[in-house]
């Protein structure tokens, strides 16, 4: 059964069609992700399906006893509560069956059979949400989104709006909801909890509808797109990308029919100019006028020709290093200060575009403060390259109030003053960046979160810096003006420093990534999708390291425990160690060399090791067990079996390895959890098969 049926819905605002004809299916499972241009109505439809705004027209259908959970970004009411109570408080249902469960199980010991059906229904609506674990499940939802144990004891007014934000996502996911209704969940997360969301997201038997402005996000989680354009809805079954691809295609296809029509219409038009004064051809052209009245003009929303579009022009040329910071340590607060870096490296040079990446709280906004020269390094050294000129974006836009701007009331004012342009210059300038007419004179203090950002991008582009500091430039930016921004910074020639959580604009514009983690600066060549493939094969490296030791830990116990009290060996018995041990097979030699090889050499390195300690431990034991080395014919062949399996294995790894060489492989975030798996599972291969003719070797 479905879980929502959206039928025809309408919606005014002020009197003014916002919506009309909105009409959509869900079920479990399915993630629903809504497109339009900012104003287009997202919000307020997600607020219809929750029952927090009316609807003028339609109907809505739900699934009987459904749960409605909303997410949006208006941080929570109560902020006595703690975090814990705040997220439980979204699971007041589940606590509720609970009580029923317990009164149920003493209807049925009493002897009610009617209980015995409620008792299944409250067990099975339970089951759905973890169980009698369920609490356990809420409090992982928490950590996922970033928050550590001991915050769930902390009042809610001792958070950042940040915070609360995300609080409130791990409340509207803990409830487990039937519908859920997320408005951008990805604001304030880090990318560590941002790829969490989408496992998460992907994992739940629940329906969804979502918008966001996060490219990547969007199409890992979304299975159909909700078009909203002009007040009317468009319902498209796919991903994402496959949706921009169709919307693209049909924008050429009216192209050419608006050319089409009007081509036919200026056919008309002179034929009806040429011939309306000629007797012998009136009636003709009497009838072309009636063809153009009757013709139904193909027109644009006048909307879509509204649209971010900027170029940097070319800055003056720098020295080759734009900055060099040795030793250097950041520090926040006092009293004592906190420190985030310390004897941290850090270099850029002319034309470099720079990701700076790590979780929330690494430090990467202080970092490039101090940077832009906004905060002092607190030791060690910083040095400026010759003919640097910063263009330094703010992730609140801060820099709109500072210095001579701070007196600026109105946006052309606070252009004119930033870019020192005349005022017509500062007008065309805005215009640019959609502040046409009378936008120009709105006061800074009511401009939106969107609007405060084109501004900093409008007085940015003027600047004419050759180096750019850039903290999350796409915040509050809808989707084409994110585009615009990374077309621009595509072509833009000077250095470039970019802290964004956009991977997509991370893997567009970085030609190097500098990872902010455990108070160091590690730097990764390539953008994105590199660093990603390197951070999970160290993951993996790590996490293969710790399971060998483990093994390695736990066959020593058993040796030790099993190990008779020791003997005096006989005099002659070093020598027998040189002889060939008769059943034991050379190792074979690992394969594959260089950068991801590391799982194979790794496995054949253990195999020599252990091959070598097998040989001796054979050879010194001969004498007690009447054999070369004590293993039987048929043991002795299924070792040189596993030692066939393990070369192949480790072949099998180094051309997978060749493979995922290729960029393509870690393309898209689908195409690098596919190439993650089949890596983790080639390594898996080598390493079992290892294990397999280690116990038996043994």
């Amino acid at each position: 059964m479905a879980v929502l049926i959206a039928s025809d819905l309408s919606k005014d605002m002020a009197g003014n069609p916002l919506l009309r004809g909105v009409s959509f299916k869900l079920e479990r499972r399915e993630r629903l992700t809504i497109a339009g241009r900012n104003g287009a109505g997202k919000t307020t439809l997600l607020r219809m399906l929750a029952g927090e705004t009316s609807v003028d027209g339609g109907d809505l259908v739900f699934e009987k006893g459904g749960k409605v959970s909303l997410h949006d970004q208006r941080p929570p009411r109560d902020r006595d509560l703690t975090l814990r109570d705040y997220i439980l408080g979204g699971c007041a249902d589940l606590i509720a069956v609970e009580q029923d469960l317990s009164r149920l199980a003493q209807a049925m010991a009493d002897g009610d059979e009617a209980a015995f059906d409620a008792y299944s229904r409250a067990e099975a609506r339970l089951e759905h949400a973890g169980g009698w674990t369920w609490r356990d499940r809420a409090t992982a939802m928490v950590r996922g989104l970033g928050f550590d144990e001991d915050d769930l004891d902390r009042s809610l007014k001792t958070f950042s709006g940040g915070e609360l934000t995300r609080a409130s996502l791990a409340r509207a996911l803990a409830g487990d909801p039937d519908l859920l209704l997320l408005d951008e969940p990805t604001n304030h997360l880090d990318i560590e909890s941002l790829e969490w969301l989408e496992k998460t997201l992907m994992s739940l038997d629940t329906a969804i509808v979502l918008v966001a402005h996060d490219r990547w996000f969007l199409e890992a989680v979304g299975t159909a797109v909700l078009e909203l354009e002009a007040g009317r809805s468009r319902f498209f079954p796919g991903t994402w990308t496959q949706w921009r691809k169709e919307l693209a295609a049909r924008e050429i296809a009216l192209g050419r029919a608006i050319d089409k029509q009007q081509a036919e219409i200026e056919r008309l038009e002179r034929f009806v100019e040429r011939f309306r004064a000629k007797a012998t051809k009136a009636k003709q052209a009497q009838s072309r006028v009636k063809r153009l009245d009757k013709i139904e003009r193909i027109e644009r929303d006048p909307r879509d020709r509204e649209g971010l579009k900027f170029q940097f022009r070319a800055p003056e040329r720098s020295g080759r290093v734009v900055f060099e910071m040795n030793g250097g340590r950041v520090e926040v607060g006092s009293d004592p200060a906190r420190v985030l870096l310390d004897g941290a490296e850090l270099w850029l040079e002319r034309g470099e575009h720079v990701s700076l990446v790590g979780p929330n709280g690494a430090g990467k906004t202080t970092l490039i403060d101090t940077l832009a020269g906004v905060r002092p390094l607190a030791a060690g050294k910083l040095s400026t390259g010759h003919n640097v000129k910063i263009g330094h974006l703010s992730q609140h836009a801060e820099e709109l109030g500072k210095g001579p701007a701070g007196r600026a009331r109105t946006v052309a004012e606070a252009a004119a003053v930033h870019t020192g342009l005349t005022p017509q210059k500062a007008r065309a300038l805005l215009g640019r960046f959609l502040f046409s007419g009378e936008d120009g004179q709105k006061p800074l203090d009511g401009l939106s979160g969107g609007e405060r950002r084109r501004l900093s991008l409008a007085i940015l582009v003027a600047s004419g810096a050759n180096v750019l500091i850039l903290d999350e430039p796409t915040n509050h930016l809808d989707i084409e003006s994110r585009e615009a921004l990374e077309d621009a910074l595509l072509s833009f020639e000077g250095a470039l420093l970019l802290v964004s959580h956009d991977r997509a604009l991370l893997e567009a514009v970085g030609t190097r990534t500098v990872a902010v983690l455990d108070g160091t600066l590690r730097s990764y060549e390539g953008g994105w999708q590199e660093y990603v493939r390197v951070r999970e094969e160290k993951r993996i490296a790590e996490r293969t390291s710790k399971n060998v030791a483990g093994k390695a830990a736990k066959k020593a116990a058993r040796a030790d425990a099993a190990a008779p009290a020791p003997t005096p060996k006989p005099a002659k018995a070093a020598p027998q160690a040189k002889t060939k041990a008769g059943g034991k097979s050379k190792p074979p030699k690992p394969a594959g060399t260089g950068v991801g090889s590391a799982g194979a050499n790794c496995a054949g390195e253990r195999l020599a090791a252990a091959t070598a300690a097998a040989l001796t431990e054979g050879a010194n034991g001969g004498a007690t067990n009447g054999s070369s080395n004590g293993l039987s014919k048929n043991a002795r062949r299924r070792v040189r079996e596993l030692e066939r399996e393990i070369e192949q294995a480790e072949v099998a790894l180094k051309r997978l390895e060749a493979e995922l060489a290729d960029p393509a492989a870690w393309a898209t975030a689908d195409a690098t959890a596919r190439s993650t798996q089949r890596h983790t599972t080639a390594k898996r291969a080598v390493e079992e098969a290892f294990a397999r003719w280690e116990a038996l070797a043994s």
